[in-house]
């Protein structure tokens, strides 16, 4: 396989996003491999992007539209999952290699995707991966940091042995972190690659604000859970950052109001129990994901070629 004859579908679910849609459309236009098939779901919008998802969807072949009803709120996590899924149920495309989990506001370079693929060309276990977040100001360009096994949720492509085999998407909080950990419990490689830059105009959790946010991360946390002694780590160590103490307090609030209302956790004990393992290697300075990618050994992964 070249990269030249990489075939993938991308989905983006998108919501009130008419500021950059247009943006992120004409990068995907200028790609040097383009998507057999570009899902855009519009995510009960409000503004204008319906119809900039029309537009585009009746002038390019290979971008179809999707409209989902306004639910009248944002549901962190779920939400985007569940737009996802309605997009995923209505691809064309069977034969696709690689499948794409895209935001509506990013702006990247032409030849992004293939650049992408041809990581994937040179490491046949990386079975999910994608490029670094960062934000342009007047002030500077950030970059958005993450472990080395963490993709970003806006930016994630996936092998399809890989998706099959972990079987989708979790639909809550905490879904972009699952995926990864399900991934590693199974042998496969997840990284970013960091020579491969995508401007996000949105920064992440800025939607919700900072205390709603961190609540959010919190309770995605407990749902992929966590185990209690790395979040109280966790949650110690958030305090050099702004904002100190009180975002500290703010996440483990977060965390622990899942066990109070009995919020269902992720239905994978395996997952899990893999992660809480990694998590106390972590903290007892043993090698662990958080180093780069380490493996145990998997059935299915033993006897399978991706």
């Amino acid at each position: 396989m070249t990269h030249l004859e990489t075939k993938f579908v991308v989905i983006t679910a998108v919501r009130d996003e008419e500021e950059h849609l247009r943006s992120t459309v004409e990068c995907m236009l200028r790609q040097t491999v383009p998507p057999a098939e570009w899902i855009i779901v519009n995510d009960g919008s409000s503004d204008n992007t319906p119809q900039i998802i029309d537009e585009y969807a009746k002038n390019v072949k290979w971008i179809r539209a999707v409209h989902r009803s306004n639910r009248g709120f944002r549901k962190p996590g779920g939400g985007v999952v569940e737009a996802f899924n309605d997009g995923y149920r209505v691809l064309q495309s069977t034969d696709w290699e690689f499948i794409a989990k895209f935001d509506g506001d990013l702006s990247f370079e032409s030849d992004y995707f293939e650049q992408c693929f041809l990581k994937f060309r040179d490491d046949q276990t990386l079975g999910l991966g994608g490029g670094t977040i960062c934000y342009v100001s007047a002030k500077a360009i950030r970059i958005e940091e993450a472990p080395p096994f963490h993709v970003r949720g806006a930016t994630k492509i996936y092998r399809k042995a890989c998706w099959e085999s972990i079987g989708g998407l979790w639909a809550a909080p905490g879904w972009d972190t699952m995926d990864e950990i399900k991934a590693n419990s199974q042998g496969w490689r997840t990284k970013s690659f960091n020579d491969l830059f995508l401007v996000h105009h949105r920064p992440t959790g800025t939607a919700d604000g900072v205390w709603q946010a961190l609540v959010k991360y919190g309770r995605a946390n407990y749902i992929c859970g966590y185990d209690p002694v790395f979040m109280l780590a966790k949650c110690l160590r958030r305090i050099t950052m702004r904002p100190r103490v009180m975002g500290a307090i703010v996440l483990m609030y977060g965390y622990i109001s899942g066990y109070l209302k009995r919020i269902p956790q992720v239905d994978d004990p395996d997952a899990i129990a893999f992660l809480r393992r990694q998590q106390w290697n972590r903290l007892t300075g043993r090698r662990s994901i958080w180093d780069g990618n380490i493996h145990e050994k998997h059935p299915l992964r033993s006897s399978q070629t991706p």
